[in-house]
């Protein structure tokens, strides 16, 4: 039994230790006009390789949060650009 505990253990720290290591957006971060612009320059390069840009419009603050915790990875940013690219989409957005 104790075996069988200790390798419960040993695998779920292997497997937590083998998960994503970005930190999620929880809300806006940077403000300056001059990171805005970067994470628009940032979405637009990134986001426009595999589809349409999306209006920023088109989710509210935690939508975008829930869509770029999604997208982010896949677009291969890292938490800074994730960051950036959430700052300037809810700047814009009117919602």
């Amino acid at each position: 039994m104790k075996k069988l505990v200790l390798s419960f253990f040993l695998g779920s720290a292997f497997l937590i230790s083998c998960g994503p290591k970005s930190t999620a957006v929880t809300g806006p971060k940077f403000t300056s006009s001059e990171q805005l612009a970067q994470g628009k320059t940032v979405f637009e390069n990134s986001c426009n390789r595999c589809h349409k840009l999306p209006n920023p419009e088109k989710h509210d603050d935690m939508g975008w949060i829930k869509t770029l915790s999604r997208m982010a990875p896949k677009a291969k940013l890292n938490d800074e650009q994730h960051q950036m690219v959430y700052d300037y989409l809810i700047s814009v957005n009117k919602k």
